[in-house]
């Protein structure tokens, strides 16, 4: 099959961050990737009125703006995507947050070099040689690193992060039956991990830059804590409840979204060049 990437920016509340993130595409070349969807999570704010007004710089992709059709929280726009790909024959998602705190250019090697073929997750990284973190408190640093080291020990193999917020999936993690029944909230990330390595996908990780600044954050840090640990918890003791029993809380046969801006990426003519 055919290399075909795609791009999902998931945004919640971003505002004041999409332009920016939108704006790190002006280096990359065009073939880097076949389109890019900014997927608003019924925002508060103007996130998908800020994402239409930045398009005009993305005239070297094609460029989709989105919004779900409820609030699937992170997990749930996730499950929107993936089968948004698999409907649509992508080999490839690659998902870069909408807050402006990952980079696009640190996921270039890793497809220049082709890894990203050759495992079913690439997963970025804070917490490993050569990344760079910028903003993030000591204390929640550490947090992080314990909780890797947990999940390293339950799933018997190295975890430099449990979500960054840069990732690359490949199409064996697309389908229904791996992500449905995970939650749909911010511990989608966790389980998703857990279960990928349940079924013995390959799974690497790579360094990244990673910056804290006017981003505002909606994890709990305690229930997130607890449920985060549910994860490995499963994995060590209850594979049958980590592959089959529903993690949600609404229960949604499925995750949809509405286009509200398009187009197609400009020829080189028409650009000027």
């Amino acid at each position: 099959m055919t290399e075909r990437i795609l791009v999902f920016i998931p945004c919640y509340n971003c505002e004041q961050q999409i332009g920016r993130v939108l704006q790190q595409f002006g280096g990359v070349p065009p073939a880097s990737f076949e389109e890019i969807l900014v997927l608003d999570n019924r925002s508060t704010d103007g996130t998908a009125e800020a994402a239409v007004a930045a398009s005009p710089m993305m005239v070297d992709f094609r460029f989709i703006v989105g919004r779900n059709r409820e609030n699937y929280n992170l997990g749930g726009s996730h499950k929107a995507v993936f089968a948004y790909a698999e409907a649509r024959g992508f080999s490839h998602v690659v998902v870069l947050h909408g807050d402006d705190q990952g980079r696009i250019s640190d996921v270039l090697p890793l497809l220049a070099s082709g890894a990203h073929r050759n495992h079913d997750a690439c997963l970025g990284a804070r917490f490993m040689a050569g990344s760079r973190i910028k903003g993030y408190s000591y204390i929640r640093q550490i947090g992080n690193r314990v909780f890797n080291l947990i999940f390293s020990l339950a799933l018997g193999r190295r975890v430099a992060d449990l979500g960054s917020g840069l990732n690359v999936f490949g199409r064996t993690v697309f389908p229904r039956e791996i992500t449905t029944h995970l939650p749909d909230d911010l511990h989608f990330n966790p389980y998703l991990l857990a279960a990928m390595a349940d079924r013995g996908m390959r799974i690497v990780f790579f360094p990244i830059t990673w910056r804290e600044d006017d981003q505002v954050s909606n994890v709990r840090m305690a229930s997130q804590a607890l449920k985060t640990l549910g994860a490995a918890r499963e994995y060590l003791t209850s594979r049958r409840d980590l592959r089959t029993r529903d993690h949600r809380q609404v229960l949604r046969d499925e995750y949809t979204f509405d286009v509200i801006a398009h187009h197609e990426p400009l020829p080189v003519e028409a650009q000027g060049r």
